[in-house]
């Protein structure tokens, strides 16, 4: 019984003494210094097609988004006096109105402080009202469908010009400058093809032109031999196409095994190096005739060009067409984010509405009450030696 006091006490001193140890040693321990705080991070949507038949064009809009957020990082970002760092969050629609609904859910669910996209009218339109009811900005780089604009949103914003001044430019120029006669339409269905073929054809009406056949596609085709026999016994001057590259340039090879030459336009949808890469030797030199909406002339092309430069060196590839739309896009909600001291979207929503005059690589930007661009700009492109030239600026 005494052996085992004597062991217990022997046994309590050695732990007294080993706390004691510990209380000295950790008082020496040098002090650890606070971590820094991290910076608070700001989420931005990008939604393109990066996959499927126009996943370049996708992707083209996608890398513009991502050489903004990049650009902006390095240079630093305070917002409300506190340092934050972007982080792009980049979603694939496929062109699917389906599945851009979904990924516009998906991006508001991840608490976005705001949307560049899409890439499609007829993905752009759907996903707009669940941007809407959620509060959240959507700035359109490159959807054309006055509808976007129209429907009422206070989120809604596009840096282009719409189809009511891009198809009926490109009618007027059909009649005027090409002098065409008699002239074929075609669309493919979708919101942007309907829609930018619609104003054509009331551009070329109101111009005197004479519209001698209406045939339609869909966006996925890549057999027109039927709907092209219909239109050569037309015998037109001008087929106009409303849809995008991968399925224009088919077509021009199908023409052209036809035996069709008549001159062919597009919108913005056309408008695109990838174009002149799928037409090949199907397109002759002032044969196809495009408008991109948007455009910088003068002095202002000086950046344009830079950016272009900047975008082939990142990259390795060519600017296809909305990238530097998707990157100014990018720098001019950030810009409403930093003036509004808030990246809540209820916060700087109203100053990015209002903003005023941007200097942009696509040329000075200011909103209309509708979120439209005001004073748009197009760009009139041919082909000539196999690439893409531009004609002239319109406003």
């Amino acid at each position: 019984m005494q052996f085992k006091v004597k062991s217990t006490l022997t046994v309590l001193a050695a732990a007294v003494l080993l706390v004691a140890c510990g209380k000295k040693e950790e008082a020496a321990a040098p002090a650890v210094a606070p971590a820094t705080p991290a910076a608070a991070v700001v989420k931005i949507g990008h939604v393109g097609p990066t996959s499927g038949a126009i996943a370049h064009l996708g992707k083209d809009n996608e890398n513009g988004a991502r050489m903004a957020i990049e650009e902006l990082n390095a240079a630093g970002v305070t917002i409300d006096g506190k340092k934050v760092t972007l982080e792009l969050m980049a979603e694939d629609d496929a062109a699917d109105p389906k599945q851009g609904t979904a990924v516009a859910q998906k991006l508001v669910d991840a608490k976005v402080s705001g949307v560049i996209g899409h890439l499609n009218s007829g993905t752009t339109i759907p996903a707009s009202k669940i941007y809407s009811d959620a509060g959240i900005p959507q700035i359109s780089p490159s959807a054309t469908n006055p509808k976007y604009t129209r429907q009422g949103f206070k989120t809604a914003f596009r840096v282009v010009a719409d189809d009511t001044q891009l198809g009926s430019a490109l009618g007027k120029y059909a009649v005027g400058t090409l002098k065409g006669k008699s002239i074929a339409v075609i669309d493919d269905r979708t919101a942007y093809g309907q829609g930018v073929a619609e104003e054509f054809t009331k551009a070329v009406e109101g111009a005197g032109g004479k519209v001698v056949a209406k045939e339609f596609t869909t966006d996925k085709a890549t057999d027109f031999n039927s709907i092209l026999t219909t239109i050569k016994g037309k015998k037109p001057d001008v087929v106009f196409f409303g849809g995008m590259d991968a399925v224009a340039g088919p077509m021009l090879k199908q023409m052209k095994s036809l035996g069709i030459k008549a001159k062919f336009m597009g919108g913005d949808g056309i408008c695109s190096t990838e174009l002149v890469k799928l037409g090949g030797d199907a397109i002759a030199d002032d044969q196809v005739f495009c408008a991109e909406a948007g455009g910088v002339e003068g002095e202002a092309k000086v950046g344009m060009d830079e950016f272009k430069a900047k975008f082939k060196a990142k990259f390795n590839t060519d600017v296809q067409v909305y990238a530097p739309y998707v990157y100014d896009s990018v720098k001019i909600m950030v810009a409403a984010m930093v003036k509004a001291n808030s990246s809540d979207p209820a916060k700087y929503l109203p100053v990015l509405a209002a903003t005023t005059d941007y200097k942009g690589v696509t040329g000075p930007i200011s909103f209309d009450e509708k979120g439209d661009i005001k004073n748009g700009a197009l760009t009139l492109k041919t082909v000539r030696a196999g690439k893409l030239e531009t004609i002239a600026v319109i406003r």
